[in-house]
């Protein structure tokens, strides 16, 4: 792309930069299978290349693309998002402090408290809502991370990524932010002040729920990038060259499938307030939930794809309604174009921040009118 003739971000999008294949001239790219690389006579690798593991060039174009949708400086892809945001923390020193959302994708809060015990990092988990908390929570000198995912599974809550990065940088700390549900479309964090941004790309990113896959971007590529990088090597958390194939063909649809997906989430949101077997919904677009000022300041062109909903009549309810749609499948993920609902309380166990009483919902991009009749007659149903 051309410096002088700058793009916008569904063109770098839509046509993956603009990237040919130099060989074929190609449109679409090809698949780089291999994973090792022929050294030359004198033994050297003058390709630049050696080995998938540590430089697969199947990388090359989905993280160029990813860079410069969030505005940073470099990207590295993953085998999942449970390898990608862990390789952060793990970059860290034992003794270093960080700081955590309280609600925030169950299954990396549950790595995070096990991993702190064992790495030896202190972990305050605060309402990232709360600024005053999270200012509170800093440890000059010692702390060097602070986490914070918006909007946050599965309660939706916005965290203002601008004001958290002030306070991270006030205390010496880098700021990462989970921005799986936000999407480039919405929010990019860099130019909110973040450090770090992290998607687990199995979601919006591809968008098709048939592969997984996780990403970094960094603002700059600065000691712990480079430590970050040296851990996917090393322990080997790496995407497969199709995968990366099959990324960058959903990422070339990103924007008009989470614009769609989003006006939708948004219809159904407000006709579900008004549905009276739901109690509450929880969408930041709406204006009575409340992180919406924040949301409306810091998420530009829409509130994300995803809504979850509290049904009235309890955990009884909630399962009997998900048993009885039929467009919605019932299935974990979030993302595809395709409507998932789920009744998040029974996968998240015992310590779970939801409510029993409540479903999720990740959007997809059906009509919505067949989306919201399914759903008003599987609560029609399941309350007799």
């Amino acid at each position: 792309m051309s410096s002088d003739k700058p793009q916008k971000p569904e063109t770098i999008a839509a046509q993956g930069l603009g990237w040919i294949d130099p060989e074929t001239h190609a449109v679409a790219p090809v698949v780089h299978a291999s994973s090792t690389y022929l050294r030359d006579a004198d033994n050297r690798y003058r390709s630049g290349r050696m080995y998938a593991r540590a430089d697969n060039p199947a990388y090359d174009q989905p993280e160029a693309v990813l860079a410069a949708l969030e505005k940073g400086e470099d990207a590295m892809l993953f085998a999942s998002g449970m390898a990608a945001a862990p390789a952060v923390f793990l970059a860290l020193a034992s003794g270093d402090h960080v700081v955590a959302p309280k609600v925030m994708y169950w299954a990396f809060r549950h790595w995070l408290a096990d991993f702190a015990k064992v790495w030896g990092l202190a972990v305050d988990f605060v309402d990232m809502t709360d600024l005053a908390a999270l200012k509170l929570a800093m440890r000059p000198d010692r702390t060097r991370l602070v986490w914070i995912e918006t909007p946050a599974n599965p309660l939706w809550e916005i965290a203002d990524i601008a004001a958290a990065a002030e306070i991270a940088h006030a205390a010496g700390a880098r700021l990462a932010v989970d921005s799986t549900v936000a999407t480039p479309v919405f929010t990019r964090p860099v130019e909110l002040g973040a450090d770090l941004v992290m998607h687990s790309a199995t979601k919006y990113l591809n968008g098709h729920s048939d592969l997984v896959a996780g990403a970094l971007v960094t603002r700059v590529k600065d000691e712990h990038w480079e430590r970050i990088a040296a851990i996917r090597t090393r322990i080997g958390g790496v995407l497969g060259s199709f995968e990366a194939w099959l990324l960058l063909r959903g990422m070339r649809t990103l924007f008009p499938r989470v614009r769609t997906a989003a006006a939708n989430a948004d219809t159904l949101a407000h006709k579900l307030a008004a549905n009276p077997h739901v109690s509450c919904v929880l969408y930041p677009g709406l204006p009575e939930f409340p992180g919406h000022a924040v949301a409306t300041r810091k998420m530009t062109g829409g509130c994300g794809g995803m809504i979850s909903i509290r049904v009235k009549g309890g955990e009884q309810s909630a399962v009997a309604t998900a048993a009885q749609v039929e467009i919605w499948k019932r299935a974990t993920s979030l993302g595809g174009v395709e409507s998932l609902i789920e009744h998040r309380a029974s996968v998240e166990g015992a310590d779970t921040p939801c409510p029993p009483d409540l479903l999720r919902l990740s959007v997809g991009i059906e009509d919505a009118g067949d989306l919201l009749a399914d759903l008003e007659r599987a609560l029609a149903i399941a309350h007799g």
